[in-house]
């Protein structure tokens, strides 16, 4: 097999490089994909910098992807060659209980394209099981088909939500996932939406895709009585405490961005107990990867105002400091020149 295809490869922890690797070839059930374009995620950090015990290098990382199918597997039906397909990175094994009690994402024995053994889409070709990819159809906008991926985990986080119409909602974080579940709860019939970022320079975007108000701290809002539900889309272990202050009594808080394993949060079970704080994790997607293409398909979320960079494959390093600095939104790597699929 010729190693033709150009790939950007993390052999270990700390070594990211632009490789020649082999041709993808597809498996009976699968399908081979040039991606157009691919996210950068905090979870690719994570794997460049060693903090996935899931991760075997070498590896080809990027799950946010969608692409042209350029070869089918003699067992898939229903995919062909030149099809637009999203790729939904998670693979499950079907068998264990939480798998057979519809909660995937917790699978026991989870595997993630791009993320722990399988390579991904900052290649200008990958192999994906069919059963992954999603066709998506002619008025879909091509350019924003590698933000499904994301968008789906915003879907599932509302899904844990007890939102009712014209509840009040605070976010933290106005990042792409920060505003994208901005989007979600201001055309969800939130009462209002309010958006809290360190970095003043994020929130003007955050007025702009449906927040009412928007500050560096909370303290600047003007809501004593607190918010019927808080979302931290941050991580950050300051912005957790201080969101789970906000929240109303009988109220909802969504932990929806990921914080360190060993990062330890302090609150007060009292006031959990007293005000029935109902407080809810979110991890990954969930039955959401469709529901999240079709409100792209009718532009429930601005694709464009998510997508801020997009550098080539041979501009990976810069491409990855810039993220990793985090100026603008949605960073992508793109195997493919933009007008392409624009």
């Amino acid at each position: 097999m010729a190693a033709t295809v150009k790939a950007v490869v993390i052999s270990e922890p700390g070594a990211v490089a632009l490789e020649r690797v082999d041709d993808p070839e597809p498996s009976p059930d699968g399908i081979v994909v040039a991606p157009d374009a691919c996210g950068i995620c905090g979870t690719d950090l994570h794997i460049l910098d060693g903090e996935l015990e899931a991760t075997r290098y070498p590896i080809v990382p990027g799950h946010e992807f969608a692409g042209e199918v350029v070869a089918v597997g003699r067992e898939v039906a229903g995919i062909g060659v030149g099809d637009l397909v999203a790729v939904e990175p998670n693979v499950v094994c079907g068998r264990c209980d939480f798998c057979r009690t519809g909660r995937e994402n917790l699978c026991a024995n989870w595997d993630a394209i791009g993320v722990s053994r399988a390579d991904g889409g900052w290649a200008e070709l990958t192999a994906v099981p069919a059963k992954n990819a999603f066709v998506l159809g002619d008025g879909f906008p091509r350019r924003w088909g590698a933000l499904i991926e994301p968008l789906s985990c915003a879907v599932h986080g509302f899904d844990l939500l007890t939102l009712r119409l014209a509840d009040h909602v605070l976010i933290y974080g106005a990042g792409t996932m920060g505003l994208m579940l901005c989007q979600l709860a201001s055309s969800h019939g939130a009462g209002s939406v309010s958006v809290v970022d360190r970095n003043a320079d994020r929130l003007p975007r955050a007025a702009a895709l449906g927040a009412d108000f928007t500050a560096t701290s909370a303290d600047a809002l003007d809501r004593p009585g607190g918010w019927e539900i808080v979302i931290d889309a941050t991580g950050a272990v300051a912005a957790i405490e201080d969101g789970l202050d906000r929240v109303r009594r009988g109220g909802t808080f969504l932990l929806f961005g990921v914080a360190a394993a060993d990062a330890p949060a302090s609150f007060s079970p009292f006031r959990v107990y007293r005000d029935e704080i109902r407080s809810n994790g979110s991890m990954a997607g969930l039955h959401s990867f469709e529901r999240a293409a079709r409100l792209l398909e009718r532009r429930v979320i601005d694709g464009d105002a998510m997508l801020t960079r997009t550098s080539a494959l041979d501009d990976h390093a810069a491409a990855i400091a810039s993220f990793r600095r985090g100026e603008g939104l949605k960073v992508q790597l793109a195997a493919r020149p933009l007008a392409a699929y624009t």
